[in-house]
């Protein structure tokens, strides 16, 4: 398979080690506005650029009919755009949260927990944790608004999420309190807490490094290359 990259910072780096060892070849690296390559002889694309670049970049493959896998994250108000864009060129475009098969796993506990707790909506209040690097350029990640939205769609009783850097937020009875927190070297952590006055229930995953990301955009895009429309991670893990 031929793919373009588009972001060659750390994870792009991390995704063409990846692709090479599964036989594919990179053959177009966009790196801010410098060029390698010919975009056009690509099967498939992987967009790991910074969220200012994300929508140009994933229209200049899609308008050449070229499948998109996109990870970039903090560019969301132009979802509905993009994937207008993409139906109309007859192509394909996947976009993640997160490519990690663990934190998608993840993704289907938190579901599962959000539809158990509830009955129990009074007496546990829900909370949400994300520690990333110091190089991370948006706040909440988008693992995490992906986590509250499904909390609040599995539970009717949620109905929206308050963010707070560092410091839990202030959140009313109904309400999400999402924090991020920074720090150097962390790769990514989510922890997902229902606390009451006798206990906490604490779900929570931890990335050791960037490999699983990585790895995991490689297999959505063996996943992704031959078709058309626009698709999640969920597709790939369950299909």
């Amino acid at each position: 398979m031929k793919i373009a990259l588009l972001g060659y910072g750390r994870m792009g780096k991390t995704i063409e080690k990846f692709a090479q060892e599964r036989n594919h070849e990179i053959v177009f690296i966009l790196d801010k506005n410098e060029e390698k390559g010919s975009l056009a002889e690509a099967e498939v694309a992987i967009n790991f650029s910074v969220p200012e670049a994300a929508v140009k970049n994933i229209k200049l493959a899609l308008g050449k009919k070229i499948p998109v896998i996109c990870g970039t994250t903090g560019w969301l108000d132009f979802y509905d755009e993009v994937t207008s864009f993409c139906n109309t060129n007859k192509t394909a475009f996947l976009y993640a949260s997160n490519f990690s098969i663990g934190v998608n796993l993840f993704f289907k506990i938190n579901e599962l927990a959000a539809k158990l707790m509830k009955p129990h909506s009074e007496e546990y209040k829900p909370s949400i944790q994300e520690i990333h690097h110091i190089h991370k350029l948006d706040a909440p990640s988008g693992t995490a608004i992906t986590l509250a939205n499904d909390m609040m769609f599995s539970n009717n009783n949620l109905t929206s999420w308050v963010h707070g850097e560092e410091t839990p937020p202030e959140v009313n009875d109904g309400q999400i309190a999402l924090t991020s927190y920074r720090a150097d070297g962390v790769p990514g952590t989510h922890a997902i807490q229902y606390q009451s006055e006798i206990d906490t229930i604490e779900i929570k995953h931890t990335a050791h490094n960037r490999k699983g990301f990585a790895l995991g955009s490689v297999i959505a895009a063996e996943w992704l290359f031959d078709k058309k429309g626009v698709f999640t991670m969920q597709d790939v893990i369950t299909h």
